[in-house]
């Protein structure tokens, strides 16, 4: 055997190997994921009312599911069957996640007078109250304590809520670009994706923090509404300003500013990040959209952000004033667009709710409106592929 040949495949070798191991770190199946995976439910169904899903988790630890359906959060044993649920919201309850130190419930919610905030109250048929002052919180339920279905949300001393200023100034904030004042920094809507992982840059297993994302509107005739914008929080810190949920006399207690503030550049989509979602096995924090219409980005449906790198200061694009900002990194997955250098997925689940198991499996909303008019969550078990056509994969 000659020089070359030998060197030939030893090539062939390591390109085997490295795509094994990198098969194997999308698709975990060593025999007690297979056990665990073995009792789950392939699907979990819930129908509601006249709002969509908005967020779901899936905590196999204590054996619960929680949907929000908007004005409504339910919560369900693992087999879809109600344990009880909380009622009352006259705002826009989205994105939720768990924290795993002690089960609570994290979620966005936003009060505004905007087209979707006169929309919900249109639905519960109250379109002819007004809410006077934007306002933006993470609602923090203690899931424990729902042990009946239509509890109050205010009255049943469940939901605490933390002001989310440095969002309320984003979206009040009129900024100029190409050289006309508009309304909203950034674009800003309100809130929506929330999820707890490790910090940006460091050990998966290092301390968690609370992400929360903005929404962003949908406007193609600005240039400084491409990013994504995350703010974090240490859910240790937010503690000191919970006070119980009141929708009279919204509290105005919370951080003066966040830990941190992120952006990304994925392009602009119609409202941001719906569905955040961090998982352990990649490292990735899924960021799952509604589609943008700028014709000069790629307008994907999911995004990955990639957590094991730091987040890097830079200029930002598209601001007729210099600003710069932490920009964190999408991960070098899926579909590439060279003009734009976004990377992502045309998939279509996951804005109305993705929860990752953290072993390669995942529960992903499938959602839809029933025949009798009610809008259903079909929670779906699927195992992640990293495919670039197809990244999710149902398992039968």
């Amino acid at each position: 055997m000659n020089f070359k040949n030998y060197l030939t495949i030893l090539l062939t070798l390591f390109i085997t190997y490295s795509s094994n191991a990198s098969l194997n770190k999308q698709k975990p199946d060593d025999k007690k994921t297979r056990e665990l995976i073995n009792k789950l439910p392939r699907q979990i169904y819930w129908e509601e009312g006249k709002f969509h899903v908005q967020g779901v988790v899936v905590d196999t630890q204590r054996g619960y599911v929680y949907f929000s359906f908007t004005t409504s959060l339910i919560k369900t044993n693992l087999k879809g069957e109600i344990i009880g649920s909380v009622d009352g919201f006259v705002g826009h309850l989205g994105c939720l996640d768990v924290n795993p130190e002690n089960g609570r419930i994290y979620a966005s919610l936003e009060y505004k007078n905007d087209k979707i905030g006169k929309g919900i109250l249109k639905g519960l048929g109250d379109d002819s109250k007004q809410i006077q002052q934007s306002s933006f919180h993470i609602a923090i339920i203690d899931g424990d304590k729902i042990t009946r279905q239509n509890m109050d949300a205010e009255k049943d001393n469940i939901v605490n809520t933390v002001y989310l200023k440095e969002a309320v100034d984003d979206y009040n904030a009129t900024v100029t670009n190409k050289g006309k004042q508009v309304e909203h920094r950034y674009g800003c809507s309100g809130i929506d994706g929330v999820a707890f992982g490790p910090q940006f840059g460091k050990k998966k297993d290092g301390k968690l923090f609370l992400n929360v994302a903005y929404g962003v509107y949908g406007e193609n005739s600005r240039s400084d509404n491409d990013y994504q914008v995350i703010l974090q929080y240490d859910p240790n810190t937010l503690k000191q300003y919970e006070r119980p949920l009141s929708q009279s006399n919204f509290s105005l207690v919370g951080p003066e500013k966040p830990l941190n503030k992120y952006f990304v550049y994925t392009g602009n989509t119609s409202y941001g990040i719906q569905n955040l979602e961090y998982d352990s096995n990649t490292g990735y924090w899924f960021s799952a959209v509604y589609k943008g219409k700028k014709p000069e980005f790629p307008n994907y449906s999911l995004f990955a952000i990639d957590g094991s790198k730091k987040p890097i200061l830079k200029e930002l694009k598209g601001f007729d004033e210099k600003e710069k900002g932490q920009v964190l990194q999408l991960a070098k997955a899926g579909i590439h667009d060279e003009k734009s250098g976004v990377y992502g997925w045309d998939f279509k689940w996951g804005s109305t709710g993705i929860h990752s198991l953290g072993n390669g499996y995942f529960y992903i909303s499938q959602n839809g409106i029933s025949k009798d008019k009610k809008q259903y969550c079909k929670l779906q078990l699927y195992r992640w592929t990293g495919d670039s056509s197809n990244p999710f994969e149902e398992v039968k």
